[in-house]
C-alpha cells in the first residue's frame, strides 16, 4: 500500500523541489510585433470611415459635416461666449452714446433708431464683413406674426442670441415680414453689446420726449376717430394715416 508522500509526489512531480516551472506559457504560440496597428477591415464602419469626426462639445464649437474646422454650426453652438473681452477701441465705439438726432419716434410714442443705424455702429467697430446674424431655428409663420431666432456673430464669436418677431397683415407680405423680423433680432441681440442701451433707460426716455416730442390730436382720415399721436418737434404733422 503506498503512503501519502508517494501518492502526493505522483501528482506533483515538482513539489517540495524548490524549483519552479521554467515552461514559456506561450511556446508554440505564433510571435507578436511589438507595435500592433489592427487595419481598418476590424473597424466599426463610423470609426474606420475617413469622414469620422470626434463630437465636439457645444460650448467649443458644433462643426458642420465635412470636417471644416470654419464651418461653425451657430444653429447649435455658443462657441466664444463671454471668452475675451473686445478692445478699448471696439468698446469705445459700441458704447458710444447715440445722436439725438439719430432717434426716431412712432406715432404711439415709443422711441427707437432705425435699424440700418445698427449696422453703421456694428461696421465701425468690427469692419463690413467681421460681424453677422446667423438663424438658430427655422423661420414661424403665425397666423399674423412671423419670428425666428438669430445669433449674432462678431469676430467669429457668438456674442448674443435673439428672437425676432414682425407682423404681417397679408401673405404677400411674409417675405418683407420676413426680413424685417431679422432686423428687430439684430437690434435685440446689439443690447448685450451696449449698442444705444439708452433706449432701455425710462429716465433717458421721459427727458428725451420732454426735450423734443410733442403730443398732438389727430384724426382717422376714414373713420375720422381722433386720437392722441406723438411726433418729434421737429418733424412735420401728421399727415397719414392720421391728420394732424
Amino acid at each position: 500500500m503506498e503512503n501519502v508522500r508517494d501518492v502526493d509526489a505522483k501528482r506533483h512531480p515538482t513539489h517540495g523541489r524548490g524549483k519552479k516551472d521554467e515552461t514559456d506559457p506561450l511556446q508554440g504560440v505564433a510571435d507578436i510585433p511589438e507595435c500592433y496597428e489592427p487595419d481598418a477591415e476590424g473597424l466599426p464602419e463610423a470609426v474606420a470611415s475617413p469622414s469620422f469626426t470626434t463630437p465636439q462639445s457645444a460650448f467649443v464649437g458644433e462643426l458642420l459635416p465635412g470636417n471644416d474646422s470654419l464651418a461653425t454650426d451657430w444653429s447649435r453652438s455658443y462657441y466664444g461666449l463671454s471668452s475675451q473681452a473686445f478692445s478699448k477701441d471696439i468698446a469705445d465705439v459700441l458704447l458710444a452714446p447715440i445722436d439725438e438726432m439719430d432717434i426716431e419716434m412712432k406715432p404711439d410714442g415709443l422711441i427707437y433708431l432705425p435699424e440700418i443705424k445698427y449696422r453703421r455702429i456694428l461696421n465701425k467697430a468690427f469692419g463690413p464683413g467681421g460681424w453677422g446674424l446667423a438663424p438658430r431655428t427655422e423661420t414661424n409663420v403665425g397666423p399674423r406674426v412671423v419670428s425666428r431666432e438669430y445669433a449674432l456673430v462678431c469676430m467669429g464669436r457668438l456674442v448674443a442670441i435673439a428672437r425676432g418677431e414682425q407682423e404681417y397683415f397679408d401673405p404677400s407680405g411674409i417675405p418683407t415680414a420676413t426680413e424685417a423680423c431679422k432686423s428687430n433680432a439684430l437690434m435685440r441681440c446689439c443690447k448685450d453689446l451696449g449698442v444705444a442701451s439708452e433706449l432701455w433707460d425710462p429716465r433717458f426716455i421721459r427727458e428725451f420726449k420732454e426735450k423734443h416730442c410733442i403730443e398732438v390730436w389727430g384724426e382717422h382720415i376714414t373713420t375720422k376717430k381722433k386720437k392722441r399721436l406723438w411726433r418729434r418737434k421737429d418733424q412735420p404733422k401728421l399727415d397719414y394715416p392720421y391728420r394732424e
